[in-house]
């Protein structure tokens, strides 16, 4: 018989290595897993010198997360560990976002983290700690499906779905991957801290970025990669140079508050050149997208995908919007998704996520990071925007 992690062990013979960040979440997982009588095992990383953010409020991993982490596995009487994973955090995650702000995109360092720390590193970690399972606070659901392999579902919970922060997680990770509070909402998750009698009870969520204590991104970028600060041209569409900036680390797509100019017509940025140094900006039509091409694409669907293949599906294309219809093509190896209803403010290196449904516990089919965007007519901008887009 199947325990509740779907593993064909009793409990007490299915160790589960629970991922605890410190926060209310991942504590509430080693909370029910200790409850179920699982042998349970906690580990906390530090990801990055946390001196300079031990007091910072909303961000994740710092110093007094661990200490949260282990008053957390204190209290429930589980063995805990702290891993040092600083070398490997900077070089995945943190050179990793300060490249791609040098390149003109915009990062997303939460999956980066996730595929090449949380799910790739901890993971083999897991599996030299013997674990049956790494169980993590994510709001996330998985749970069987063809061919003996685990797929990933929205969690009940939509107001937390994280499903589009874990859309590169492989289908070999899955297998080992569990995520209890895909099945209930954030208030009772809060409700079950409290009747496990945990002080975070009441622990505020993590809301910047983690290895930014100072909220201020553009510190780190201009530290590691200096090119990204350095000036160039601010220029419209239509080729008119408007002005100068002080480096397009400091924009993004979609923008239109301080670009630090004067215009009759409100002025979006559409585009950054980074080879130029230019900051590409337009009227809001001009953001209009129809199309991405994906880099990194990773695919959770029961059946490979087959060249020139087209599939129905439902694209994300920012983590706080909802999945649009949409369409998948493989087109000489290559995989585009065509966003049928178009959006606006898609920049390259956000992610772009599939999923089979709109709305509801949809299953991940699962994604890639846009290279590039195409708009709706192209022979409607002009030639600085083709050449970006």
């Amino acid at each position: 018989m199947l325990n509740s992690l779907d593993i064909d062990k009793p409990p007490a013979a299915t160790r589960v290595v629970v991922a605890m960040s410190g926060g209310v979440d991942s504590s509430v997982v080693a909370g029910l897993m200790a409850e179920q009588g699982y042998d349970v095992v906690g580990v906390t990383l530090q990801l990055y010198d946390h001196g300079a953010a031990i007091h910072r409020k909303g961000a994740c991993c710092a110093g007094q997360d661990i200490h949260d982490a282990r008053r957390v596995a204190e209290s429930l009487g589980i063995p805990h560990y702290v891993l040092d994973y600083e070398e490997r955090f900077r070089k995945a995650v943190i050179d990793r976002f300060a490249q791609s702000y040098a390149d003109g995109e915009t990062p997303i360092p939460c999956i980066d983290c996730n595929r090449h720390v949380k799910f790739t590193d901890l993971l083999e970690t897991a599996r030299d700690l013997g674990a049956d399972a790494l169980a993590t606070g994510h709001y996330v659901s998985s749970r069987p499906g063809v061919h003996g392999r685990r797929a990933l579902y929205q969690p009940v919970d939509a107001d937390r779905d994280q499903s589009y922060f874990l859309f590169a997680t492989t289908p070999a990770q899955l297998d080992l991957l569990r995520f209890p509070l895909g099945t209930m909402t954030k208030p009772e998750t809060r409700e079950h801290a409290r009747r496990f009698g945990l002080a975070i009870a009441d622990k505020a969520d993590s809301q910047d970025i983690c290895f930014v204590p100072t909220g201020r991104y553009t510190s780190i970028v201009e530290k590691l990669k200096p090119e990204a600060a350095e000036a160039g041209d601010i220029v419209h569409v239509d080729g008119r140079v408007l002005g100068r900036h002080e480096g397009v680390m400091r924009f993004t797509v979609g923008q239109r508050r301080g670009i630090g100019i004067a215009a009759q017509e409100p002025l979006y940025v559409v585009g950054l050149d980074a080879g130029r140094r230019h900051v590409i900006v337009g009227p809001r039509e001009a953001l209009a997208i129809h199309a991405v091409t994906l880099r990194d694409f990773n695919w959770l669907g029961d059946a490979a995908l087959a060249e020139g293949e087209t599939l129905a599906c439902f694209a994300k294309v920012r983590s706080t919007r909802p999945p649009r219809p949409a369409r998948l093509r493989l087109v000489d190896g290559e995989v585009e998704i065509v966003l049928l209803d178009g959006e606006d403010g898609v920049a390259p290196g956000q992610a772009c996520v599939l999923y089979d449904g709109a709305d509801g516990m949809a299953r991940v089919l699962g994604g890639g990071f846009i290279r590039r965007r195409q708009a709706p007519d192209l022979r409607r901008t002009e030639t600085t925007l083709q050449a970006m887009i």
